[in-house]
């Protein structure tokens, strides 16, 4: 709902928030190469250490025979699994439970594992994990989730870790998994490779019998790389013990998260840690550190000396998607109304550690978008070792898709326009029962059939002039704001300006001016006057839990801010009113100030001035308001997120997003025509981060579509194209120009109305289903020319 409990929740004129080409803080630096990555750091004295990746897809490491590294001038060290020196960490924050830091057994090609080698320089540690002689075991492994069925299989996690953390044998239970049970909790089980579970809702025998047909598809989903610009690197070292403080103190540059989460895994107090860099890269949901940004201080404090771990790109070739194969059931009647919803999927787990996006996503889907209520999702889940999803990726959006598809296919059964099936679907803004229309759906969806020119043909029956066959497709989800954690702003009023203190780090989509434009808005100050302060000692941090996080979060500055500026004003008026001007035992008639005999309930601020609100003609600028050093802190929750909460049952904020292709029958080529998003974010915030994210998301989605493909040895379940030469990431010249109508309903639930847009546009099968009214065939992504002329039998 619109922003009623903030102040100025339902401001109608802005100046700052939401203006364009307002430049980010840091972005000359980055533009510049003046940043500092976690790879840019080199230090006095440095260490270099490089950890051992296996080239199994599967295996353990029986024993390691160091001499032949240690005999290399210039290896110092070469630290395995089992030194006794790892007692000195806690548990990896973002990993699960474990005896040991490194361990001795890989689940994937190219996983980490048993020792690292420490030397004077990278090319020494290359030389010296050469030098290495492993004893491998390899391994059972599965690399197609459809053999992980098999419940002959033999189980690949190996050794579990119970709940004391012990490494031991396979904890299986009734009961399942400690993950099953958090996750799957009406029915968690678990045999062998295999974990699956049942959420039933609503009356499916009643939803069977009220449909006219079952319409039935399969949505299958592969599995997409993330793509990391800024190699993942840290550099560590340790002062002399402060004075003050207890303990030793460490340095770390490069982990770019909250140092809360190194002292915790090094067991020391916060102000024990010194991070002063701030940027950590181009990073899309990925949350988590690796081990080349953890391990440095280990090796630092064993070593005593700086110590540099820098990963390659190859080396953090993660998953943002795992594999799903969806095979869905609609109960519909001879209108279009959907009646009862059943989606069987196989999914892949991932190695050990993974992202739990996997499960979540039986809550955030496009399932209770729909006015039926009658609701079947059954998740069989499957260890494998095919790679590491790190963080959320992209299960989220990914899964909107399967009613996506699902409009398209009944649109072209039923000879209907997908946006009117969708209409029919839709339920209203208060609950799934609630038949009135959702305003902000209906804006984004006249908007897109205006701009896109849309009249919506059956499959295969339009050419363009050139020949070519031409397909439209659309598709509606939330723009959420899933981010719902507790925030904090601390804001100064000193040395007559306003400062903003922040640890960073800093991310892509630079909330931290997003939270700036906010302060200033309210403050009546242009941007260019809060002073920022990027402080690793600072309490307030950049992340949000997501750029979306950023509406939520800015809803605390709000309101931060404006307990700042009733103190501001208050501390003016004390100002104003005061006659003499004391120099110690000394005191001096002072000139009356044109704020004298106003009180703060009559006083403003405004361009940088405080003005009594009867006459702007009377003021004072904000630098020459009071000499005091003022202080405003706000911390807690925003208003509840309709979309975290209700998942959908709920709508408020909403997207439609639009395609045209081209497919020509010859070559398989498809050709992306025009792509428009109209989004209602509610409020914009700062559009160029707005925009950007948009495009980033187009990207991801095209890539995954048309271009990416992971590709794996059956045989041996080692990875082929592992590299951004083989593995085909579109390029700038491959994107096509995204147009943009944005719309402004302020029906969102954080600052000013707004909810985000997170990646809620980022899908998997738009551009597919396009394809399919183009051509009246279905093409599995990625629709390489190769498959299309397969599907239209060419080839």
């Amino acid at each position: 709902m619109p922003d009623y409990l903030g102040a100025n929740g339902l401001r109608e004129n802005f100046r700052v928030v939401g203006k364009p080409n307002i430049p980010g803080l840091t972005s000359y630096a980055m533009a510049t190469g003046v940043a500092k990555f976690g790879s840019d750091y080199v230090m006095p004295d440095m260490l270099h250490a490089k950890i051992l990746r296996s080239p199994y897809a599967h295996a353990k490491v029986l024993s390691i025979d160091t001499s032949a590294a240690l005999a290399i001038p210039g290896v110092v060290d070469v630290v395995l699994w089992d030194d006794p020196f790892f007692e000195n960490m806690q548990l990896s924050p973002m990993g699960g439970k474990k005896s040991s830091y490194l361990m001795p057994e890989a689940h994937s090609e190219g996983d980490e594992i048993g020792a690292i080698v420490v030397a004077e320089s990278e090319g020494l540690c290359d030389e010296g994990l050469k030098a290495l002689k492993v004893e491998w075991e390899e391994l059972p492994f599965i690399v197609d989730v459809r053999k992980g069925l098999d419940p002959e299989f033999p189980p690949i996690r190996g050794p579990l870790y119970d709940e004391s953390g012990t490494y031991g044998p396979p904890a299986l239970t009734d009961e399942g998994l400690p993950w099953m049970a958090v996750h799957f909790p009406e029915d968690p089980r678990k045999v062998g490779n295999v974990g699956w579970s049942t959420k039933t809702e609503g009356d499916m025998d009643a939803g069977w019998a009220q449909a006219d047909f079952i319409l039935e598809y399969d949505v299958n989903i592969h599995d997409v790389v993330s793509m990391l610009p800024n190699p993942e690197a840290s550099v560590a070292w340790w002062s002399e013990p402060n004075p003050y403080k207890p303990g030793k103190t460490l340095r770390i540059e490069g982990a770019v998260s909250r140092r809360g989460m190194i002292a915790n895994m090094y067991k020391l107090p916060e102000d024990n840690v010194i991070q002063e860099g701030v940027f950590q890269g181009g990073k899309y949901c990925d949350w988590g550190l690796r081990m080349a940004q953890e391990i440095t201080p280990l090796l630092s404090l064993k070593l005593g000396r700086p110590v540099r771990c820098c990963n390659s790109r190859a080396d953090n070739f993660d998953l943002c998607v795992n594999e799903r194969f969806a095979h869905i059931r609609l109960g519909v009647t001879k209108d279009g109304l959907i009646t009862a919803a059943e989606d069987n999927s196989l999914l892949d787990h991932g190695t050990p550690n993974s992202s739990e996006m996997t499960v979540y996503d039986r809550d955030w889907n496009g399932y209770y978008s729909l006015k039926c209520e009658n609701i079947s999702q059954r998740y069989t889940v499957v260890d494998s070792n095919r790679g590491y999803m790190h963080t959320c990726g992209q299960f989220v959006p990914y899964s909107w898709d399967m009613v996506t598809v699902g409009i398209a296919i009944l649109a072209e059964k039923l000879g209907k326009d997908p946006t009117e099936i969708a209409r029919l679907n839709l339920h209203g803004p208060d609950s799934q029962r609630d038949t009135r229309p959702v305003p902000s759906f209906e804006a984004c969806l006249e908007t897109g059939r205006k701009l896109m020119n849309w009249e919506w043909h059956p499959a295969g029956t339009k050419r363009l002039p050139d020949g070519r066959l031409h397909g439209g497709s659309f598709r509606y989800q939330m723009c959420p704001r899933h981010a719902f954690m507790a925030y904090f702003c601390k804001l100064e009023y000193r040395g007559g300006a306003v400062h903003f203190p922040t640890q960073g780090p800093i991310a892509g989509w630079f909330g931290t001016e997003c939270f700036t434009m906010i302060a200033a808005e309210e403050l009546g100050l242009e941007f260019d006057d809060i002073v920022v302060d990027y402080d690793y000692r600072a309490q307030h941090t950049d992340e949000a839990g997501g750029s979306d996080g950023v509406t939520g979060h800015g809803w605390i500055v709000k309101e931060c801010a404006n307990i700042l500026k009733r103190k501001i004003l208050e501390a003016a008026a004390e100002e104003a009113a005061k006659t003499v001007t004391r120099f110690g035992p000394m005191s001096f008639p002072r000139p009356d100030s044109p704020l004298k005999g106003f009180s703060a309930d009559e006083l403003d601020i405004v361009d940088g001035n405080v003005v009594a609100k009867s006459d702007p003609s009377k003021f004072v600028p904000l630098s020459q308001a009071s000499g005091e050093t003022l202080t405003a802190n706000y911390g807690g929750n925003s208003p509840k997120s309709a979309w975290a909460t209700y998942f959908g049952r709920k709508l408020d904020t909403m997207s439609t997003s639009w395609c045209e292709v081209a497919v020509d029958e010859e070559t398989g080529e498809t050709e992306i025509l025009k792509y428009l998003v109209v989004p209602d974010p509610g409020k914009v915030i700062r559009r160029t981060s707005f925009e950007s994210q948009i495009d980033q998301v187009i990207f991801f989605s095209q890539g995954a579509q048309l271009m990416e493909e992971y590709v794996m040895d059956p045989e041996t379940g080692v990875r082929l194209n592992a590299n951004m030469i083989d593995y085909r990431k579109p390029t700038t010249l491959d994107v096509p120009i995204v147009d943009k109508e944005i719309l402004e309903l302020r029906s969102g639930d954080g600052a000013y109305g707004a909810s985000g847009i997170a990646h809620n546009l980022a899908n998997s099968h738009l551009i597919i289903t396009a394809m399919y009214n183009a051509t009246g065939v279905w093409i599995d992504p990625p629709a390489t020319p190769d498959r299309v002329l397969k599907a239209l039998g060419k080839c």
